[in-house]
């Protein structure tokens, strides 16, 4: 198994980064949390987790341990696969997702693009006792505060989970008055939250 990847970061897109290791790039699929705080040409080092299947070798990037912990272990849970897995990381820290668990948080799980209440049940049901419960290091679900460009991150990573840009521009206008209104620089993080809602509440 690759427990990690470490060197210089090569290419970004807007679910993935090619890292560049003894003079190879791997591809490794991230959310944009993870994204976010990688820098063109900079160090990186990401916990990873190779998903295989039958046509394809897949490498999934993570912040920590802990994260790739989390979403090997949702993946636990029928019907869950990485992409899902991968989803649920976008929108939740591991924290936030244990937390939403350990309580029977549904609506936390809806937000998830691709849960509906039946399958936020299920997975309450199934990942109770798997998870563990929260650590209190809770973090925002899309890594750290970024100076310049929120409505770009925030557009990519509406992208990167599946929307259409005409969904993702809209989404992004309507949180655009909670951005401007927070103090200091907007999180990602808790935006991406609303916009998902506000896309949820228009579907």
């Amino acid at each position: 198994m690759i427990a990690f990847v470490s060197g210089p970061v090569a290419a970004l897109a807007p679910d993935s980064a090619v890292v560049e290791v003894g003079g190879i790039g791997i591809s490794v699929q991230c959310t944009p949390g993870t994204l976010s705080g990688l820098r063109m040409g900079k160090q990186a080092k990401l916990a990873t987790s190779l998903v295989v299947r039958e046509d394809s070798l897949t490498l999934y990037g993570f912040v920590d341990d802990d994260e790739r912990q989390t979403f090997e272990l949702l993946q636990t849970a029928s019907g869950v696969g990485p992409r899902l897995a991968q989803a649920m990381l976008a929108v939740h820290s591991p924290d936030d997702l244990r937390r939403a668990i350990s309580t029977g948080d549904e609506k936390a799980l809806m937000a998830v693009p691709g849960i509906g209440k039946k399958g936020a049940q299920k997975l309450l049901l199934e990942l109770k006792d798997r998870l563990g419960e929260p650590l209190g290091t809770g973090r925002p679900a899309v890594g750290t505060p970024v100076s310049t460009g929120w409505r770009e991150q925030l557009h990519a990573a509406l992208i990167g989970l599946g929307y259409a840009t005409r969904e993702a521009d809209e989404a992004v206008s309507a949180v655009a008055p909670q951005a401007e209104a927070s103090e200091g620089t907007p999180q990602v993080g808790q935006l991406l939250k609303s916009a998902l809602q506000t896309l949820n509440r228009a579907r």
